[in-house]
């Protein structure tokens, strides 16, 4: 059998651009110009005899054989990194690397509170936050991309553990000088007479939230759809529309432009949770963090 003669350069190349999906995005990643990055990954795709990317001036995606490819990537990437911090300091806690999957407004509301707090007793263990969708936080966990997740879905999933730690309500987000933003409550049905904005039907939130509204008579329609909450937030706050979000979506404190109004008849919540692979048990350093996370809600 030939030698597969390639280096690590390459390898993390390429992981870096399925991780960003952009050449421009990736190679400041690395602190690289892009066309030395794009030459790595020609290298590794002429050393392996098979495309990786399909890339155009405005878009990249993996193949199906890159998709494969990435997760062996991701696994020798990971081991070899564990090999060379150290099997010792790892179990004893003082250095290592633990990935946590979850969802946007998780990362934003307490895990930096809890990242603080972790990094105080174990400076030398990297703490990598992969903040994505639902979808995307279950298929993380499963594929075992990440050590455990914080999700909303999953609970039915035989293969994954789902411990809850947080329950929350959905409230109307507007903008302070919007005509509800000095309502106590809004009912659903009231928002069929707004431009009401959403998440895409991908999205969990969304799957969630048609669910609950099912069987009332008028419910609202989505005039404009975007993919993440966040983008949400950033429209009404341009004053676009209102939208129903996450009460953790939103800022702690008050906000200068954006107001939270209870949603009503019906009232739609979801409860958060931690995800993890049933008899698959936590390496030390990821079982502290995960434990900070179950006391972390008691704190709000």
């Amino acid at each position: 059998m030939s030698r597969i003669n390639f280096d690590l350069q390459e390898l993390q190349a390429f992981v870096a651009v399925a991780d960003r999906l952009s050449f421009r995005a990736a190679a400041e990643d690395l602190h690289i110009s892009p066309p030395a990055l794009s030459r790595r990954i020609e290298k590794l795709e002429s050393i392996l005899g098979v495309k990786l990317l399909e890339r155009s001036t405005r878009h990249v995606a993996l193949t199906h054989v890159g998709r494969s490819f990435l997760d062996h990537s991701r696994t020798a990437l990971d081991e070899l990194e564990g090999a060379m911090l150290g099997i010792a300091d790892m179990a004893s806690h003082r250095r290592g690397t633990i990935t946590v999957a979850c969802v946007p407004s998780a990362a934003y509301y307490f895990l930096p509170t809890v990242i603080a707090r972790f990094s105080r007793h174990y400076p030398h263990i990297r703490v990598h936050i992969l903040d994505e969708s639902a979808n995307t936080v279950l298929n993380a966990v499963t594929g075992r991309q990440a050590d455990f997740g914080i999700n909303f879905i999953g609970t039915q999933d035989p293969d994954l553990d789902f411990e809850p730690i947080f329950s929350e309500r959905f409230v109307l987000a507007v903008r302070s000088d919007h005509r509800l933003a000095a309502r106590r409550k809004v009912r659903w049905e009231e928002l069929c007479d707004e431009c009401f904005m959403t998440v895409g039907k991908s999205s969990g939130n969304r799957v969630l939230i048609d669910s609950a509204l099912a069987k009332i008579e008028r419910r609202p329609a989505g005039f404009f759809e975007v993919a993440h909450i966040s983008s949400l937030l950033g429209m009404v706050e341009a004053g676009l529309g209102v939208a129903a979000v996450p009460r953790l979506a939103l800022p702690r404190k008050k906000h200068s432009t954006l107001r939270a109004i209870p949603l009503v008849d019906p009232e739609v919540s979801r409860t958060l949770g931690l995800l993890s692979r049933k008899n698959h048990p936590l390496s030390p350093t990821a079982k502290v963090f995960y434990d900070l996370i179950k006391k972390e809600p008691d704190r709000i």
